[in-house]
């Protein structure tokens, strides 16, 4: 019979690999996870030990996982956990972490001027301002998220 496994000796170590490579992506998958949980350690503990307080902003992250742009992205990068670790790690040393509010426009507003659009896409990687100030919008998010969490630490200090 010509589709009968007898007839093709490398059928079994054929299936034997197939078993094997799921072992191996098992391991590769593990040690991407331990790579990433000691750059989180890393990273928490330089910005624990340099800065009084650190600014982020609130985001959903079920919410964010749950859409169709980003989804896999974002739980694959583990912001929450480090989060988590950058927060257990100020408070050990007595310092914060402020958390700017989701629906605080970070993106929309310009840090310079303090003018805000009323829309922008999220293909709109510049944010180009009437008072002249042009910068990736990224960035300007960044300052203004710092913007917000130095008046939330002046009200809690």
């Amino acid at each position: 019979m010509p589709g009968n496994r007898e007839n093709f000796p490398d059928a079994k170590r054929a299936a034997g690999t197939i078993r094997n490579r799921g072992k191996g992506l098992h391991y590769v998958m593990k040690r991407i996870k331990n790579q990433r949980k000691d750059f989180h350690h890393k990273l928490s503990h330089d910005l624990a030990e340099k800065y009084d307080a650190v600014c982020v902003e609130d985001l959903n992250l079920k919410g964010i996982a749950g859409g169709l742009h980003f989804g896999k992205r974002i739980q694959d990068n583990g912001y929450g956990q480090f989060l988590s670790m950058l927060g257990y790690k100020l408070e050990e040393r007595g310092k914060y972490l402020i958390k700017v509010d989701r629906y605080f426009a970070s993106s929309k507003i310009c840090s310079v001027c303090g003018n805000r659009k009323k829309e922008l896409a999220l293909s709109e990687r510049t944010y180009i301002c009437e008072c002249g100030n042009w910068m990736d919008r990224d960035v300007n998010a960044a300052v203004n998220i710092l913007k917000e969490g130095k008046k939330v630490y002046k009200k809690c200090a």
